[in-house]
């Protein structure tokens, strides 16, 4: 497949479309568009990407990302919030027939359904530059769908993504961390400074890959106790493990259970949330369950 006028892949070509369409950059979209050819490669080099593939792509802006996917994958859908973007889309998508364009919010979106009627319901690839500012609710909202998703490849803060890959004991790890590492493998691809977008963010980016896990990284009993009281120990990560869970209403957990639990697993009692292990928040939860909370 030979690469269209205008390959976006050239930022002044980026200028003139942008120019062509007199489209106005919307804060309330957090958009921030790639201009950085070697970036792309290595967001579709990082997605695995190749013939075979089904890939669903969040927020395509001017279409820069759409056209490299679309060059490597056999069909790309993608999802744009932004009807002032459609008719941009229209043109430089135009030359590429495995691209469809859907105006629609990707949480949404019905993906069981679409992937049943256009990949014979076999898992697909998600790609996205995502806007930072929601950032967490379309990973997370994807990942507690249990949607049929292999993988998801997204460009985000730089400082989220070190903590989705943050490990016990570190400064970055904390709930998102956790809930992350429960539903999947986060893997760092590539840091991308600034000069990469336009407009400019004020922080630096990053790619990270999450592969899907099959089954939950950890067995527990009531997977929504155990985030309740994930988020209770960092809501105050200074706090030990025992005051932050007790103090939480969420929890039903008293400073007495707490003590005992953790004399159970051969924890220390002044032990912070930060110290524990998702298995270890994973047995904690069963054994508040096994004591009638």
């Amino acid at each position: 497949m030979s690469r269209p006028v205008p390959y976006l892949g050239d930022p002044k070509n980026t200028i003139e479309i942008l120019q062509k369409y007199q489209f106005v950059f919307r804060k309330k979209y957090g958009q921030n568009f790639l201009i950085d050819e070697s970036v792309l490669e290595k967001i579709v080099r990082a997605a695995g990407i190749g013939p075979d593939d089904f890939v669903i792509e969040i927020g395509p802006g001017i279409g820069t990302l759409t056209q490299y996917l679309a060059y490597h994958a056999r069909h790309v859908v993608v999802a744009e919030i932004d009807g002032a973007l459609l008719p941009i889309l229209e043109d430089t998508l135009s030359g590429y027939e495995n691209v469809t364009v859907i105006r629609e919010d990707i949480l949404k979106m019905d993906i069981r359904q679409l992937v049943e009627e256009m990949n014979d319901g076999r898992p697909v690839k998600v790609v996205a530059n995502l806007p930072y500012y929601i950032t967490t609710p379309i990973i997370m909202g994807l990942l507690e769908r249990h949607d049929p998703v292999e993988s998801m490849t997204v460009m985000i803060q730089k400082e989220v993504a070190e903590r989705m890959q943050a490990g016990p004991g570190t400064k970055d790890y904390g709930s998102l961390s956790l809930a992350v590492q429960y539903y999947a493998e986060p893997y760092i691809a590539a840091y991308v400074p600034q000069n990469c977008f336009m407009p400019r963010p004020k922080v630096g980016s990053a790619v990270i890959r999450l592969s899907l896990l099959a089954e939950p990284s950890v067995k527990v009993s009531d997977e929504k106790r155990m985030f309740r009281i994930i988020r209770a120990s960092f809501n105050q990560r200074r706090k030990t493990l025992q005051n932050s869970v007790s103090h939480s209403p969420e929890t039903g957990v008293t400073k007495e259970m707490a003590a005992q639990i953790l004399e159970e697993m051969g924890l220390p009692a002044a032990v912070r949330g930060e110290a524990l292990t998702l298995a270890q928040f994973a047995r904690f939860s069963d054994l508040v369950a096994e004591n009638g909370t």
